[in-house]
């Protein structure tokens, strides 16, 4: 059985267009954006209060282009787009799209990096994706470098993206390194570039991001999001919101928080390509500081709040705080890249009861949204409505169609802006990514969903739980055999596993289960051993990848014949352990 969007938003007006790069659909008011001379400014720095028009924006674009084509040698219409690929590896800026279009006006590949990533772990995806540049901030510049030298990338290779002076932590630029800043400067002055040449279903087939994204196996994969997948998302949400803006009037303009990193699907889509499309105004925060966050909202009147859930947490624990602030041009918050209680929804509400609060579902891999809340029909704990063009399926673990409510299975996605499939590896991308034999391709989730009827009467996406493995901190992924291949390196660790255990501020965090080595001596004091172990996570691996849930020294890990981790067993055997530990509380 096959679910659909709601009536109200069951098609997309437009069949999203294949023969545009994302530059042109964005920036070009030919192809459904808000015209410039009623657009807000699509980015003003919330630190600094830097800001630029609409118009500016792609003149920075264009001259940016131009810039990094004498400087990097790339042609617009000579070579693959893999021939022209960018690691982005920096805080989020008020240039960072203008950056990442500009990389699309040469037919280039732009691939965001998680600015909490170690050596590396930025190494992997440098070497991977076959990066020939970098562009990073200042803070993060140790580790972009010696990265980018193991990566193969020449120092002259490297660009700073500029931060407000008040985020680079005292830090002064080196005239060793250019500046976005500079390469727009040099390419103001430089010839007009020549026009994109793409024959037909160019842009369904080309790759304008690689993201990164943790399987359930291994190093993270590197995710092909063609520039069709990404006009494709923007349309839909675009489309689904479009009668809630009309409602408060005809070509409302928001004003969006852009906290949420920009190297995160997220951000990426949601955020940057979404607002900008609408000529929305983005106020871009580097980090989060509850402190700034909340002037931020006060000083900028920021409408839509795009967070997380533990902001969200934070927030609804803080409320003295946020009291100091005035709050009142808060309409909406949208929650998304983690589950959000519940629990948490209800108390923030009964806090603000004027708030209207949404959650969306979506991954790296279905460029983003699937479902979405509807401003007309909240429903806390569901992911909201299918968004326009998609239609999702449920299938049991046994392979049967699901054919009704409230019986689970695993969630599978039909919609143009499913990804191309994963860099360099066939095998995971013929996994995720199926046939039905009637000409439709369809993305497996590995999360298990019900589907609800609302009181209103509009079916919601619940996601019950997930098949796959990855454990979620924060919204950002940590792949278990990632950790556990390290934590073989240890010489304590004799076999391990690691699982997700809730925690309260980050959703759930990971935990080791350790079989010590035979070289643990008999003497050594196992709380000194498992601060060790942990330590040996903490000097390689990103913040949200340390063993915050623990390190717990078993017997045996139980495994199948096949020698598969039997991890719901140790699940169960955690979820027992906290409760007696609750019971003696």
């Amino acid at each position: 059985m096959v679910f659909y969007p709601p009536t109200w938003a069951s098609k997309l007006p437009i069949d999203p267009p294949d023969t545009i790069p994302i530059c042109d659909f964005v920036l070009d008011e030919r192809y459904g954006r808000l015209p410039f001379n009623r657009s807000l400014d699509p980015y003003t720095c919330g630190v600094s209060g830097k800001s630029y028009t609409a118009g500016e924006q792609k003149q920075r674009t264009e001259s940016l282009a131009r810039g990094l084509a004498k400087e990097l040698g790339w042609n617009v219409n000579q070579g693959t787009e893999f021939d022209k690929v960018a690691g982005v590896f920096a805080f989020n800026t008020i240039d960072i799209m203008t950056l990442n279009w500009a990389i699309h006006r040469l037919n280039g590949i732009s691939s965001p990096a998680n600015a909490a990533y170690s050596v590396e772990e930025l190494m992997h995806q440098l070497k991977d994706c076959g990066a020939t540049a970098l562009f990073t901030c200042l803070p993060l510049l140790p580790v972009a470098l010696d990265a980018a030298s193991k990566a193969g990338i020449p120092k002259k290779r490297i660009y700073i993206c500029e931060l407000p002076e008040q985020a680079q932590g005292g830090l002064k630029a080196d005239d060793e390194f250019k500046t976005l800043g500079q390469l727009i400067k040099d390419g103001s002055s430089l010839p007009a570039l020549e026009p994109i040449k793409w024959g037909a279903g160019q842009g369904a087939r080309q790759t304008a991001f690689l993201c990164y994204s943790s399987g359930t196996s291994g190093l993270p994969k590197g995710v092909m999001i063609s520039h069709r997948n990404v006009i494709a998302n923007t349309l839909q949400i675009y489309n689904y919101d479009k009668p809630a803006r009309d409602s408060i009037r005809k070509d409302y303009q928001d004003v969006a928080l852009g906290l949420l990193p920009q190297s995160h699907i997220y951000a990426l889509v949601v955020i940057s390509h979404c607002s900008t499309y609408r000529g929305d105004q983005v106020v871009v925060l580097p980090k989060f500081d509850i402190q700034q966050y909340l002037n931020s909202i006060a000083t900028y009147k920021i409408n839509t709040l795009y967070i997380v859930p533990p902001i969200m947490i934070a927030m609804a624990k803080n409320k003295p705080i946020l009291d100091r602030f005035n709050l009142s041009s808060v309409r909406t918050i949208f929650t998304g890249a983690a589950p959000l209680g519940a629990e948490v929804a209800h108390l923030l509400q009964k806090q603000y009861p004027k708030w209207v609060i949404r959650q969306g579902y979506g991954l790296t891999e279905t460029c983003t949204v699937v479902s979405s809340t509807s401003p007309d029909d909240v429903w806390f704990g569901s992911s909201g409505s299918i968004l326009c063009g998609i239609e999702c399926r449920l299938v049991t673990l046994g392979g049967e169609e699901v054919t009704g409510y409230d019986q689970p299975g695993e969630l599978l996605v039909k919609s143009p802006s499913v990804v191309l499939g994963y860099l360099k590896n066939e095998q995971a991308t013929k996994e995720t990514f199926v046939e039905d034999g009637q000409g439709g391709r369809w993305m497996r989730t590995g999360d298990e969903a019900v589907v609800k009827q609302s009181p209103k009467g509009h079916e919601h996406i619940w996601i019950v739980d997930r098949i796959k493995e990855l454990i979620k901190v924060n919204g950002l992924q940590v792949a278990p055999a990632e950790l556990e291949a390290h934590l073989l390196t240890h010489p304590a660790v004799a076999d391990c596993a690691v699982i997700a255990t809730p925690d309260e501020a980050a959703g759930e965090v990971p935990k080791a289960y350790v079989v010590k080595s035979q070289l643990v001596g008999l003497e050594e004091n196992d709380r000194m051993v498992m601060r060790d172990i942990q330590k040996h996570v903490e000097n390689t691996k990103a913040r949200h990848k340390w063993l915050k849930g623990g390190v717990e020294f078993i017997d045996m890990i139980p495994k199948s014949p096949s020698g598969k981790i039997l991890r719901r067993l140790l699940r169960d055997k955690d979820r027992e352990s906290r409760r007696q530990k609750g019971a003696k509380l």
